[in-house]
């Protein structure tokens, strides 16, 4: 355990950021899997619209990297286009 009172508050931030993170990330991947698992077209393009904004937002606060965003968003458009 931290000995500074510092270092307990980044371990605190570090816990609530750690949570925060996993909830997005955990959000972004069912948005992800709805999106995989429609074959209707008109409903994966509005579940693809959500997704890439989340997405977005998601590497914009560095929750995922930039070059990881653009691989979900071009993988996922290219499905959505193929169906």
């Amino acid at each position: 355990m931290p000995q500074h009172k510092s270092a307990i508050k980044r371990l605190r931030q570090s816990k609530k950021r750690n949570e925060h993170n996993r909830t997005r990330r955990s959000k972004m991947r069912t948005l992800v899997k709805k999106v995989t698992s429609t074959e209707d077209k008109e409903l994966a393009e509005k579940y693809l619209k959500e997704a890439v904004s989340f997405i977005d937002r998601l590497s914009v606060k560095n929750v995922i990297h930039p070059n990881n965003a653009a691989r979900k968003k071009s993988k996922l458009t290219s499905y959505v286009n193929n169906l």
